[in-house]
């Protein structure tokens, strides 16, 4: 016992004596996040900007100005009269859709509601706002299309005194009001988890190999599992502390809340911790230096960045990879941790996480049990 808390104790001043540890395992994940979360921590909601213009300059067609002017909860309509200059600025992306009202909108406007009856009215006929849209970036172009559809549709119906037969009745429903860094401060979490014990642990028993601090230690009474139990504890309180620095950092600048239980979240941190500590031994015992042990780790641990949801959702890649990206310990510690901060899950809805990531961490001890080596 007494050897384990000295190894832990040791473990712990050599991260404290050690600046670049300290600044790339507690620091920079925090100014890493702080920078992210300040420039797309609050892009939460969709913003379209609009170009309006009215060439007939009528009554008729100042009052759909100012309706598409008055809504401004999707898009944000500029009131312009240079056709080209507008056209110009859809082309380069500064606008998504160019309205304009044609000359001759309020004749005919004034021409269909003086007949008999509206059945006799023709489309062709029909007073026509140009919409002119980008059609490589369908997706904001058909929302701001439906946007104005909608304004056009509204105000040719209150033109033509049209009563509703069939009405739509609402019920609101609150749901969580997320903001991309309620995204990325559980996937920041997740993130140093994995650096610094696959990548931390993978490079600091290959260097005491190579320095041949481990075979000065099989040569004394010290057993691998008391040498391994004060690596563990170790890296736990040096997660643990880096867990909740992040965690304070992103609620006292950003808001961001811990919905659930703080005891579930630790848990989740001490089983990846277990986890990648487990994949980071497998690595050193195949690692012959240091050197190779750097490229194998980043080989393994950088792939995962990007397709582990980290930083990205995993429902927004390939379909056929996310089975594959299913299957990554990454994956399921992000998902882990964000239901526990955004939603409140409980431990019965992160049951599947929490077997998987622990299949990963058994699977791999027992590996790492038959690669390890002190020599």
């Amino acid at each position: 016992m007494k050897a384990y808390i000295q190894l832990t104790l040791a473990q712990l001043r050599l991260f404290g004596r050690n600046r670049q540890v300290l600044f790339w395992t507690l620091l920079f994940p925090v100014f890493f996040m702080v920078m992210l979360g300040s420039f797309m921590g609050n892009g939460s909601g969709v913003s379209l900007n609009g170009i309006v213009i009215d060439e007939d300059q009528s009554t008729a067609s100042q009052a759909l100005v100012q309706a598409l002017s008055a809504q401004d909860a999707l898009i944000d309509f500029e009131i312009s009269t240079d056709r080209k200059k507008s056209l110009v600025a859809l082309k380069e992306g500064d606008t998504q859709i160019v309205a304009i009202i044609r000359k001759g909108y309020q004749e005919s406007i004034s021409t269909h509601g003086s007949r008999e009856s509206q059945t006799e009215t023709k489309l062709d006929e029909a007073a026509k706002i140009e919409a002119h849209y980008d059609e490589t970036n369908l997706t904001t172009s058909q929302l701001a299309l439906t946007v104005l559809s909608q304004e056009v549709d509204a105000v040719s119906k209150s033109l033509a005194n049209y009563t509703p037969v069939v009405s739509v009745e609402a019920f609101a429903v609150e749901s969580l009001h997320l903001k991309y860094i309620d995204f990325l401060v559980p996937g920041i979490l997740a993130m140093m988890i994995m650096s610094n014990n696959l990548n931390g642990v993978a490079g600091q028993i290959a260097s005491w190999r190579e320095r041949g601090i481990l075979r000065r230690m099989q040569s004394t009474t010290l057993r691998s599992g008391t040498f391994i139990a004060a690596q563990i504890t170790a890296r736990l309180a040096l997660n643990g502390l880096q867990a909740l620095i992040v965690v304070l950092v992103g609620m006292i600048f950003f808001g961001t809340q811990v919905n659930g239980s703080w005891l579930l979240l630790f848990l989740f941190v001490v089983l990846g911790t277990l986890t990648f500590m487990s994949i980071g031994f497998i690595i050193a015992g195949l690692a012959k230096t240091p050197e190779s042990a750097g490229p194998i780790s980043g080989f393994i641990s950088f792939p995962m960045l990007f397709v582990g949801g980290v930083f990205f959702p995993i429902k927004s890649m390939p379909e056929f990879l996310q089975p594959i990206v299913k299957l990554l310990p990454i994956s399921h510690l992000t998902t882990a941790l964000r239901q526990v901060m955004n939603v409140g899950a409980g431990i019965t809805e992160l049951g599947s996480e929490a077997l998987l990531l622990a299949g990963w961490m058994i699977v791999a001890f027992i590996i790492s049990t038959i690669t390890f080596k002190w020599e």
